[in-house]
């Protein structure tokens, strides 16, 4: 196996292996590297910790932090039969998704800003890219238990920056999180979900027709979880980190004095991320963790998507570059299609950019034979129209979704 194809498969081992948020792991990782770190726990696990080894690279470790280590390996141990990254792989291919890793074009280097606590990998279902997709972003997140004012505020503002084109990142959830997903689906904006869960499980079910929603919308649902993997809540709890790094700046709508969408503006406060919290009556209970978010100076006060979008620094003149860029895009598109002969433009149209079709349904879709449709394919990927993925083929570059 090349390289790159064994960082992946360790990279894709460690997010079953350690429960999200592990410093050890990500300590170990950005010490030896996925793969060496993986091959020492094996080693560890079988024989006894090489601690010499570690210390090589970080100097003499203290008795607290030799602790720490064999603690985390007795952790690892009991899971670590069980991990097979090629069968998690094999599941994510069946739901037309992606597993990106640091290094890959697409890995959003937001959730970089971590550090130790950092995803080893990502598993996505929908838009893979999801570096462009967070480029303008902002999380909007609440309470489960939303009041009809706070669904109302968090789906407008949602509805706003999807008009601009600013990605809305949130969880999933009842309530504030699923206002704000369904405000930018309305739109026909982007809206990323980050589960606690795989990406293959709705949760929660009575959301599944959203999550639906969302990938049909050029959205995408992301874990750092393998697919199958159960939403725990110390998973739930770890989420909000990354939905917190995924934004370029986070808005409180409603939330209680303690819960999840408090702990959500304190990850982003923590990674200096600018926070808001929405005003709420005085009387309100959901209010009260905004109005203490407000009163300890964590947040500032938003009401409007035209002040979150200038607490996340996205400017006129960014949204009106981001327009030029994709106006020009679009033209050299146009003019690089036109040049494509008519099967290939045909063939070009029917595929996808998520899902692998294989030539039989390339060929019904576009309305020509297999053996055109072989021929085809070929001149795409040589003129960067296409790929292989498996057994099938996707389209990249600026083909129709």
């Amino acid at each position: 196996m090349s390289g790159d194809g064994a960082e992946v498969l360790a990279r894709a081992t460690w997010s079953a292996l350690v429960e999200p948020g592990d410093t050890v792991a990500g300590t170990l990782v950005g010490l030896l590297g996925a793969v060496e770190a993986l091959e020492w726990v094996h080693a560890a696990v079988r024989d006894r910790p090489d601690l010499a080894r570690l210390e090589d690279r970080t100097g003499p470790l203290s008795g607290a932090d030799r602790r720490r280590v064999v603690k985390a390996l007795a952790r690892w141990a009991v899971r670590l039969p069980g991990c097979d990254p090629r069968r998690d792989l094999a599941q994510l291919d069946r739901l037309g998704g992606a597993l990106l890793v640091p290094g890959d074009p697409r890995w959003p280097s937001a959730f970089d800003d971590l550090g130790v606590e950092a995803p080893f990998s990502v598993w996505v279902r929908g838009e893979p890219d999801l570096g462009a997709t967070l480029a303008l972003s902002a999380a909007v997140v609440g309470s489960r238990a939303a009041t009809t004012y706070g669904e109302r505020i968090a789906f407008d503002l949602a509805d706003g920056l999807s008009a601009d084109g600013v990605c809305v990142v949130s969880g999933g959830a009842y309530g504030i999180d699923a206002a704000a997903h369904r405000g930018a689906v309305a739109r026909g904006g982007r809206t990323v979900v980050v589960l606690a869960g795989g990406v293959d499980r709705a949760y929660p079910a009575g959301n599944a027709r959203l999550l639906d929603a969302v990938v049909g919308s050029g959205g995408a649902l992301v874990s750092e979880v393998p697919p199958g993997s159960l939403p725990t809540k110390s998973r739930f709890l770890q989420r909000n980190r990354l939905i917190a790094a995924a934004g370029r700046a986070t808005v409180v709508v409603e939330a209680a004095w303690r819960s999840g969408a408090m702990s959500t503006a304190h990850h982003a406060a923590r990674l200096l991320r600018p926070v808001g919290a929405v005003p709420g009556p005085v009387t309100s209970m959901a209010s009260a963790g905004c109005h203490r978010l407000l009163r300890e100076g964590v947040a500032v006060c938003v009401t409007d998507a035209a002040e979150v979008r200038e607490l996340a620094g996205v400017t006129g003149a960014t949204l009106l570059a981001g327009a030029a860029a994709d106006r020009s895009a679009d033209d050299r598109s146009a003019r690089r299609q036109d040049a494509l002969d008519p099967v290939s433009a045909r063939v070009l149209d029917a595929l996808s950019r998520r899902v692998p079709f294989e030539l039989d349904r390339v060929a019904s879709l576009a309305g020509v034979t297999v053996a055109e449709a072989r021929g085809a394919v070929g001149l795409l990927e040589l003129g960067g129209w296409a790929v292989r993925r498996d057994a099938g083929w996707v389209a990249v570059g600026f083909a129709t979704p």
